[in-house]
């Protein structure tokens, strides 16, 4: 378990303030703010942004193809018809590098919120995330997790990053019990930091997109069974609870950075 800058200060009376965020989308001036009046910065990932549902015009997809096929593409999957909106995808594509295209704009974009991240960062990967790309642009003060444990403040933090397998087949998706590996390997902490929620109905259904996200029944399995105090995560930008008891954890969704530009404040 890797130590954070602030556990001596924590023991010696002062308190200690983190400020949360997931799914940042491409909201670089609100992250370059995210940390201020907070001891360190949680990001739990997503911070690509390929195509934003509630405006069409941003994105790495409108921005190769235009508003009118981020449109359409768009309608498609809202209406789950997935198949339909690959073939779509397919014509689009046809005839370019796609990867070299989505690589060359995802670099774009780490370079400007990597720049703003503040230090201390603790970060974890979400589902649209590149993660072999990382290494490139977290600086020195920007610690990346994923299926590892950190102490800020004398609490302990695990972090678990990435989705689950879909339909959609999103850069960092991964099997269920790669998944499953990984929240084993974090073991019990006070604070667990994933991208996606438990797989519970009110927290993994998202009432703008109409559909439910992938949750993990072994995410759900360990708040059960280890009882952290914090379960935090995004991934569900609109969900039909943002929190939730499981037991005696307190589960928080944090994904809505995008959009509002603030970060969720934990203190103790």
């Amino acid at each position: 378990m890797r130590a954070g800058p602030n556990s001596r200060s924590a023991s010696a009376g002062r308190r200690t303030r983190v400020h949360v965020v997931s799914d940042v989308h491409g909201n670089t001036e609100a992250l370059a703010r995210a940390g201020d009046g907070a001891d360190a910065l949680v990001c739990l990932g997503d911070l690509v942004l390929f195509l934003d549902y509630a405006d069409h015009s941003r994105g790495i997809f409108p921005d190769l193809f235009g508003v009118e096929n981020a449109d359409r593409i768009v309608a498609l999957r809202t209406e789950r018809r997935f198949e339909e909106a690959r073939d779509f995808g397919r014509e689009l594509w046809a005839g370019l590098d796609r990867n070299a295209a989505i690589v060359a704009a995802v670099r774009k974009q780490y370079a400007e919120m990597f720049a703003a991240l503040p230090t201390p960062t603790y970060a974890t990967y979400g589902n649209v995330d590149i993660p072999g790309l990382w290494p490139e642009y977290a600086g020195p003060g920007t610690t990346v997790l994923d299926g590892d444990r950190v102490e800020i403040g004398g609490r302990v933090f695990g972090f678990v990053g990435g989705g689950l397998r879909t339909p959609m087949r999103t850069p960092y998706e991964i099997s269920d019990e790669e998944y499953a590996a990984k929240i084993e390997a974090v073991g019990p902490v006070d604070v667990l930091c994933t991208h996606i929620p438990p797989e519970v109905p009110e927290l993994t259904y998202d009432t703008v997109a109409r559909r439910f996200e992938r949750g993990s029944r072994a995410l759900l399995d360990a708040i059960r069974r280890t009882r952290p105090r914090y379960a935090l995560f995004g991934h569900v930008h609109q969900p039909l609870a943002r929190r939730m008891r499981i037991g005696d954890t307190e589960c928080v969704n944090v994904g809505h950075f995008a959009s509002t530009g603030r970060p969720w404040a934990l203190e103790w």
